[in-house]
């Protein structure tokens, strides 16, 4: 299950740099029951550790030393996610489940992207030594290795959300929010799809000022990566660069971008509460219903061992 995300804010956070790729694969183990339909959810959890070292050896072509001890590392962040972090993810389904009922407002919807912000802020702070750590072995050759994947992920978001004419990106941007709202609330209605096409063709989502600020993350990963590589810094050096990094990705030192990013975001809280509001209550109760299997997934899995 995804919560819809119309008018941009998936495709906003879909690429991030090298570094931010740890937490957001960490955040695989964070948010696993985010990413498909309720039944995959325990196997998805169980190998986030594998997925994520899947997709970070996709980014960095790791060696055999950087294989082993990146396995190990992500084992014990699972370890730490699955004991501190899962409780509070059931904590917060419990709180949407008795306000899903009824009609939600804004300021509602924007403090479910607080608390989802938190938990990345704990994941990151988490996972610091891993990749400073991470970042001390880097040789020349990964780096390139990194930026020609960049490369290769921005002509993939050139070709999602700037390439066809305005009215198909639209479609495919509404194909993909009907799409995530039905898994939370079931087969949308004829009133809910005018909702969300309204809100996407007015939003203020622009898909050049995200591509320019994943740009700007990517830069910031490399120049941040290069004087580490090697072994070339201190332990402490390369912790304070990559703490730097993350706030710097997590918060954007671009003014412009930081403004466009907060209207952003009431953008979409505001869509998400009008979409809500237009839902009936058998759809309200099959959203429920649906957080409900998480919360149960999510308990089950907390009283795991890995």
């Amino acid at each position: 299950m995804k919560f819809p995300v119309p008018g941009g804010w998936g495709a906003r956070t879909a690429q991030s740099g090298a570094l931010l790729r740890i937490i957001g694969l960490a955040g695989l183990l964070a948010l696993a029951g985010l990413l498909g339909a309720c039944s995959a959810v325990k196997i998805a959890y169980n190998q986030a550790h594998e997925l994520a070292y899947l997709q970070l050896d996709g980014y960095f072509d790791f060696s055999d030393a950087q294989t082993s001890r990146v396995k190990e590392e992500l084992v014990k962040v699972q370890r730490w996610h699955r004991s501190t972090q899962l409780p509070a993810y059931g904590d917060f389904l419990k709180k949407w489940q008795a306000l899903l009922p009824g009609d939600l407002d804004e300021a509602q919807v924007c403090s479910a992207t607080d608390d989802l912000r938190n938990r990345l802020l704990a994941i990151s702070s988490r996972t610091e030594p891993l990749v400073a750590e991470l970042a001390g072995t880097l040789a020349p050759e990964q780096l390139k290795f990194l930026q020609r994947k960049f490369s290769k992920l921005n002509r993939e978001y050139q070709k999602d959300f700037l390439d066809g004419t305005p009215a198909s990106r639209i479609d495919k941007r509404i194909k993909k929010a009907v799409s995530r709202a039905e898994m939370l609330y079931g087969a949308l209605e004829e009133k809910q799809l005018a909702v969300l096409r309204r809100q996407i063709a007015q939003s203020v989502f622009d898909a050049s000022v995200s591509l320019a600020e994943h740009q700007r993350r990517q830069q910031d990963a490399l120049q941040t990566l290069a004087p580490l590589a090697g072994g070339a810094a201190t332990a402490a050096q390369s912790r304070s660069a990559v703490r730097g990094y993350f706030e710097r990705t997590l918060s954007s030192p671009n003014p412009v971008y930081r403004s466009y990013q907060e209207a952003l975001t009431r953008d979409n809280c505001k869509t998400l509460a009008l979409l809500h509001n237009s839902t009936t209550a058998a759809q309200r109760a099959k959203a429920v219903e649906t957080l409900a299997d998480y919360a149960q997934d999510f308990r089950i899995l907390a009283a795991q061992e890995l």
